[in-house]
């Protein structure tokens, strides 16, 4: 599999795994800050970007093996993990199947899945169903403050790594079938569990659920943001990586 990444800064290792539809770009009002203090790895999952996109449906314990090579091809035995919505689903199968790479485990707005989870907000499942314009998706992550600077950016990014349909499908795949409720007290890695209180993409409440079944695990919620909170408020979130995993 051919997984485009890149490299920035010095200082421990950490592994950044974004979610559905966004390309290594989505890290970008935190990487800068970020590589102050950590070399921070970032990189396309396959499906988009210019990384490989293979004829789905996906699994996360794919894209979690995906991730392991991107370690193995930066030289890295062990870093922090940072996932995001779907990427804190391939890190949760990261942090589970391949135990003695992950450091510190970092879950950002997303959730174990499974039956038990609180399923999709009914907002973005409207959007799922009624052919929601790209703007539309953008502003609904942005949810509870869809500010017109951000949504453009973000925008922007998107109509430039646009994927194609099957690949979207694709990922998506791997997220419908994703389930580690069950798996999820196995995972040893310390954890900090952050998610935006207004998120209408993942039901805030899987946030209580997920830190309540990790073993190490502690919880802040954003007041005020949505689902791409580290967007809009990213100051407090390098804060709240730093003070975690230095």
């Amino acid at each position: 599999m051919r997984i485009a990444w890149e490299r920035h800064g010095s200082g421990p290792p950490l592994l950044l795994i974004h979610g559905l539809g966004y390309a290594r770009w989505g890290w970008e009002p935190v990487v800068g800050p970020l590589s102050r203090s950590f070399e921070v790895l970032l990189f396309d999952n396959r499906g988009i970007g210019e990384s490989d996109a293979p004829p789905g449906p996906y699994k996360a314990a794919e894209m979690a093996f995906d991730a392991v090579q991107v370690l193995d091809e930066a030289g890295i035995a062990r870093a922090h993990v940072l996932g995001t919505s779907l990427g804190g689903m391939v890190a949760q199968e990261l942090a589970l199947a391949h135990s003695l790479r992950v450091d510190k485990l970092v879950l950002a707005c997303t959730t174990t899945g499974g039956a038990q989870a609180h399923p999709m907000p009914e907002q973005t499942v409207r959007l799922l169903a009624n052919g929601a314009t790209l703007r539309d998706f953008v502003e609904n992550a942005l949810e509870p403050d869809p500010r017109t600077e951000l949504v453009e950016r973000i925008l922007a990014h998107r109509v430039a790594t646009a994927q194609s349909r099957e690949a979207w499908l694709a990922q998506a795949a791997a997220g419908a079938a994703f389930d580690a409720y069950e798996r999820a007290g196995s995972i040893a890695a310390p954890a900090l569990v952050l998610h935006g209180d207004g998120d209408v993409v993942v039901d805030p409440r899987n946030a209580e659920l997920l830190a309540g079944l990790l073993p190490h695990a502690s919880l802040e919620l954003f007041p005020g943001t949505g689902h791409l909170f580290f967007w809009q408020q990213p100051e407090r979130f390098v804060r709240l990586l730093e003070e975690f995993l230095l």
